[in-house]
């Protein structure tokens, strides 16, 4: 059984960064892609970033430069770095795990598919 736990949400001022983290068991292979994605209140979901076993990234729209994401493939562990955070990245981040194809392609990932953590709340102040 998969399973995809989300850490390290959390009150920040806009400016200051946070570093989400997730890690995934269950997999009995490293052959699939891990990724990050983001729901705030009465919006859409938005793809942030994810990345495939070879560690190749991808970013959704606007979301390079600020936000950083990295995989340790012997952990099974993904991070994501978010610099200078702004008021309107507070939205709870979901991580997800599936079999992919690439990285860019699993942005288009929805709620319907794949294994998906339960979410960490950002809240970012202005």
């Amino acid at each position: 059984q998969v399973q995809v736990v989300e850490s390290g949400g959390g009150l920040v001022q806009a400016g200051g960064s946070l570093r989400l983290s997730c890690v995934v068991s269950g997999f009995t292979h490293n052959h699939y892609c891990m990724g990050w994605f983001r729901q705030a209140p009465g919006k859409e979901h938005e793809a942030v970033a994810a990345v495939d076993m070879d560690s190749r990234q991808a970013y959704g729209d606007s979301m390079e430069g600020r936000f950083t994401i990295s995989r340790d493939t012997t952990k099974n562990t993904l991070i994501l770095q978010m610099n200078n955070l702004k008021a309107n990245d507070t939205a709870m981040y979901f991580c997800a795990a599936d079999h992919c194809f690439s990285a860019f392609g699993f942005l288009r990932l929805t709620r319907t598919g794949g294994f998906w953590g339960r979410g960490t709340q950002v809240t970012v102040s202005s």
